[in-house]
């Protein structure tokens, strides 16, 4: 006991000594603020994009009805600041995958805490920290069940290293011809109209294509569609655009659906509508945009969704023109992709929805419905929050002291025969996770002057030791280069779509000793204003200048060993027609699983080449232990035994 105390107070003096970040400032973020700030945490930033809503305040207390419509970061640094004014809170109400919080940001901090509702946004994080080598504490929840796990890059396993659920599909054909529920209007929104104006066209990942055999003339039709809205595409910013967009989809695309009488034999075939008669009725409404555009819980009417339709694509038009403007025409066509905590891809895609309903006889549903269906939501709970919230700072001590041996991945899963927490010892990395089994490093690029050619010759093969072996380098984009393809050589980076924080994959293409994959993330070469503070006065940060004439400069990477591929073990022969080890009782070790994680999804890492994919398998562990919570016969407080204790008050 006297143990467990001196490491208690080890870990709170350590603690007013450090900086850490916490991404997300919903139902986790609200109860892991007030305990960071409770427990004197030196520094605390927070990054949210979200504003408050009128459903957050059941369950995110730091807000209350007149903070509605406010940045859920600024607001949270403002009420969380009174329980410890000598903490001090930095809010940014900014979205995590913004350039500005880049690598170097992230090795700022001691710690990283992921309080995050989506999964793209949490394997974002994941990702960094591991390229800044910075331990991350994730959590989630799900209804009653709650996570939370410990990272840190070659000790445990990462967020990628299990399988994830994969999104739920639909047939192609039901979701551009024939819908007959609000989610199909809402995929058609989300998924291909937006993707087709403003993001990256024909992004068909949510669409089943298994039945796309039976229906191959539709689905050549459905192809000339979308080949006509790139060419409207090219009219974003005239004033002609809203009325092009809304002809293409709601009129003449329903024409000539209506057109193949064998699909309407047995249902109703949609209507047309015409744009300026509805917006001769949308007279009123107009005026009136304002009230609309903040009233989420009513159905809105179909002139109202028109008026939000053309006010969302006013406002993306605007963004999406601004972006290529600060562009300069260099790299990729910038993009805007939904976010169900961006207002401006939310109405558009509640608009569009409704409208489409409308024309197929549907059901409309209310702002505030759609994105709890188009972002996933499952609602939480305040108690899970809480329990996971303070497990998360439970598990932060022992980050601190430095113990990843001690420290649990912990299940919350109450509709067990009984309450329990599931105490599971952290996982070895996934030697085939496409995300943390690379091997990473980082490099100082002038970009200015840099090519392909001096990464590869001088960095590649001279300074990480590749040398004559066949390689390839690609990014999310595709392969940049490999034995065939040399074209690229002569290229600046930034002519390539590579830029600060870019990050690129090495592949060994050699069958013998073949190195991992390698993934290098790019950072510019100038030295910027310092823009944070060092974690501990005696930090310091390598030279961002290049060495010498050469316009590249690995960090650290004198001495750096690229481990090999571990070979594949051959299976064991048989005997007597017996495999050997056949009888044995296998180890049943498996974790103890909730509906948050382990479930199979689809590879899309983008430090996987296309060229190459790496499989992900799930991850074993051994000796879980379970502790099991009563419901209480006792007056006081239940302590687990957990290495130290954790009390859970009654």
């Amino acid at each position: 006991m006297v143990s467990d105390v001196n490491e208690c107070g080890l870990s709170l003096t350590r603690a007013k000594q450090t900086r850490v970040l916490m991404v997300g400032a919903g139902g986790i973020g609200c109860e892991l603020l007030k305990n960071l700030v409770l427990t004197g945490f030196k520094e605390v930033h927070i990054v949210d994009l979200d504003t408050i809503d009128l459903s957050n305040l059941n369950r995110q207390f730091l807000f209350r009805h007149e903070h509605i419509k406010k940045s859920k970061a600024l607001v949270a640094k403002e009420a969380a600041q009174k329980f410890n004014p000598n903490v001090e809170i930095v809010a940014h109400h900014a979205n995590i995958k913004d350039a500005e919080f880049n690598i170097e940001w992230f090795s700022s901090f001691a710690i990283v805490f992921n309080a995050l509702d989506n999964l793209e946004a949490r394997r974002h994080v994941n990702k960094m920290c591991l390229a800044a080598d910075v331990p991350l504490i994730d959590s989630g929840t799900t209804g009653y069940n709650g996570q939370v796990m410990v990272i840190k890059k070659g000790v445990t396993a990462c967020y990628d290293c299990s399988y994830k659920e994969t999104p739920k599909s639909f047939p192609v054909c039901t979701i551009r011809s024939t819908p007959s529920q609000p989610i199909h209007c809402i995929v058609w929104g989300k998924s291909y109209l937006l993707n087709e104006i403003f993001g990256t066209s024909e992004d068909e990942s949510a669409f089943d294509h298994s039945a796309d055999g039976e229906n191959a003339n539709e689905i050549a039709e459905l192809r000339r569609e979308s080949e006509a809205l790139r060419h409207i595409r090219e009219s974003v910013g005239t004033e002609q655009f809203a009325q092009m967009l809304f002809d293409k989809v709601f009129n003449t695309d329903i024409v000539r659906l209506r057109s193949m009488e064998d699909m309407w034999k047995s249902r109703k075939p949609p209507e047309p509508l015409d744009y300026r008669a509805l917006m001769e009725k949308a007279s009123e409404v107009i005026r009136a945009k304002e009230l609309v555009l903040k009233d989420d819980q009513k159905v809105w009417s179909l002139e109202e969704n028109l008026v939000v339709f053309n006010d969302s694509l006013e406002r993306l038009s605007k963004r999406i023109l601004d972006m290529k403007a600060h562009q300069n025409g260099t790299g990729p066509s910038p993009i805007i992709t939904f976010d169900k905590d961006d207002e401006d891809t939310l109405d558009f895609v509640a608009a569009s929805a409704n409208i489409r309903s409308s024309l197929f006889g549907i059901d409309r549903k209310p702002k505030f419905d759609i994105k709890q269906m188009a972002g996933n939501i499952i609602p939480a709970i305040a108690t899970t929050n809480a329990i996971v919230a303070g497990l998360c700072v439970l598990e932060s001590f022992k980050v601190l002291r430095g113990e990843y041996d001690q420290a649990k991945e912990v299940y919350l899963t109450p509709f067990m025969p009984a309450r329990l927490l599931g105490i599971d010892r952290p996982r070895k990395p996934n030697p085939d996770c496409p995300v943390c089994s690379v091997f990473q490093t980082r490099v100082y690029v002038d970009l200015s002057r840099a090519t392909l050619n001096d990464l590869v010759e001088d960095f590649l093969k001279l300074e990480l030791g590749y040398g004559d072996k066949e390689i390839s380098v690609s990014n999310e984009v595709g392969i940049l280069y490999d034995p065939d393809e040399t074209d690229n050589l002569e290229k600046k980076l930034t002519e390539l779509g590579i830029k600060q924080d870019s990050f690129l994959t090495v592949t060994d293409e050699d069958d013998d000793e073949t190195y991992v994959n390698v993934v290098i993330a790019i950072q510019e070469a100038y030295a910027p204003p310092l823009l944070f503070t060092p974690i501990l006065q005696t930090d310091t940060y390598p030279s961002k200048e290049p060495s010498g004439d050469k316009p590249i400069k690995g960090v650290d990477s004198e001495g750096l060993k690229i481990p090999m591929k571990p070979k594949k073990d051959t299976p064991a022969p048989e005997t007597n027609g017996h495999q050997n080890g056949v009888g044995k009782r296998p180890h049943d070790s498996a974790p103890l699983e909730t509906t948050l994680a382990k479930r199979p999804h689809p590879d899309d890492s983008a430090e996987v080449t296309l060229a190459k994919k790496a499989r992900i398998a799930a991850g074993a562990s051994a000796d879980d232990d379970v502790v099991l919570i009563g419901d209480g016969t006792q007056a006081g407080a239940i302590v687990i035994e957990d290495d130290g204790a954790i009390l859970i008050d009654d």
